[in-house]
């Protein structure tokens, strides 16, 4: 397969994107019985192809489907596990959870049940960028369910990274090459990273993928759930077999830098840029000199651009303008790097290259 090229710097967003007020509305007339399944998936495949398109004329290099189908980080797999029960399928508001039981074991070993692999091909059909799958990780989806079942947190998470599993061996099957695994809610808890490190490892175990893991402290209805440092990942992320650590800065600073630096983290980071949870748009200028400081700290050639966290709760004119600025800087501080480059220590800046399985469009899936 023909190589997907990545500039130096490459851009990318979390994973969900804005979602529209008439989508709102219309995921919740469904939730009330007043829209039918059918309607909503053709409302969905709609909105998923404006965001991707929003996405591209933006300029992000790695993009996604913005979740659009999901109606939060967590029921949209939970609702589809056998083993879950659902307490009552209607909501009052799409973005509420859904209270969840698991009361019999999780599949074992099963092909994959929630339908990952089938939104991929749908979004690869509609560009010819790479294209990332981003899902909440067993820890996570652990803090939302309700055990009935296995009797031990360590016993419930080990069996949601299993079928997690299943669910990413056939994203890969299908050609998906970058997957990320979302834990949003490890902050809150930061005396299990070692038990959510162990999950993550069963979830990505011999699925050749260029694998991503996001880190951040909350984003329920675009405020923070927990404060802190990220200290807490260290060393145990270490640990973790996946190749990207993306993390939110923009909102609380980047004085974790040098925590990260000092904890040996080697691969790549995927550095928050832009504050999700705020509506102010930051001027390039200013995330320019945020990519610097992060290119100082550890270097340019493991450096992703990205939004501190997912951008469902901005409007969308504001996340494409957070998004342009993103571009627009990060194409500034890489056009610095490569002119100084003779005069200085060279830089690498050989474009980053990934299976073209993840694209489509140009006929090289």
């Amino acid at each position: 397969m023909r190589p997907v090229p990545l500039p130096l710097l490459p851009t990318t967003v979390i994973g969900s994107y804005s979602v529209p007020d008439w989508l709102e509305r219309l995921k919740t007339d469904y939730h009330r019985g007043r829209l039918s399944g059918t309607q909503l998936e053709s409302v969905h495949e709609v909105a998923i192809k404006a965001a991707i398109k929003d996405q591209e004329i933006a300029g992000i290099d790695i993009v996604t489907d913005g979740e659009l189908r999901r109606d939060n980080d967590i029921d949209y797999i939970l609702s589809r596990l056998p083993g879950v029960q659902i307490d009552g399928p209607a909501k009052s508001f799409y973005y509420d959870y859904y209270q969840a039981e698991v009361v019999s074991g999780l599949p074992v070993d099963e092909p994959a049940t929630v339908g990952l692999a089938d939104d991929f091909e749908f979004a690869r059909r509609q560009t010819g960028r790479l294209l990332k799958v981003s899902f909440t990780g067993p820890f996570s989806l652990s803090r939302r369910l309700h055990d009935r079942h296995y009797g031990g947190q360590r016993d419930l998470v080990l069996a949601l990274a299993r079928v997690l599993h299943s669910e990413a061996a056939g994203l890969a099957a299908v050609g998906a090459t970058m997957i990320q695994i979302d834990e949003p809610f490890l902050a809150g808890y930061p005396d299990d990273v070692a038990l959510a490190v162990e999950a993550i490892n069963v979830v990505t175990k011999d699925v050749d993928a260029e694998w991503g893991l996001h880190v951040c402290y909350g984003n329920r209805y675009a405020r923070p759930s927990w404060e802190g440092h990220y200290d807490f990942l260290f060393p145990a992320v270490l640990d973790a077999n996946v190749d990207q650590l993306l993390l939110e800065f923009a909102r609380k600073g980047y004085q974790d830098l040098e925590v990260v630096a000092r904890g040996g983290w080697d691969r790549k980071l995927g550095l928050g840029v832009v504050d999700v949870k705020s509506r102010r748009v930051e001027p390039p200028e200013l995330i320019e000199s945020r990519i610097r400081r992060a290119a100082d700290v550890l270097g340019p050639r493991n450096l992703i651009v990205n939004p501190d966290c997912g951008l469902r709760h901005l409007p969308a004119d504001i996340a494409r303008a957070k998004l342009g600025g993103m571009v627009a800087a990060g194409a500034a501080v890489r056009a610095e790097l490569l002119l100084d480059a003779p005069a200085a220590a060279p830089v690498d800046a050989s474009p980053v290259t990934v299976p073209a399985g993840s694209a489509a469009g140009d006929g090289t899936g």
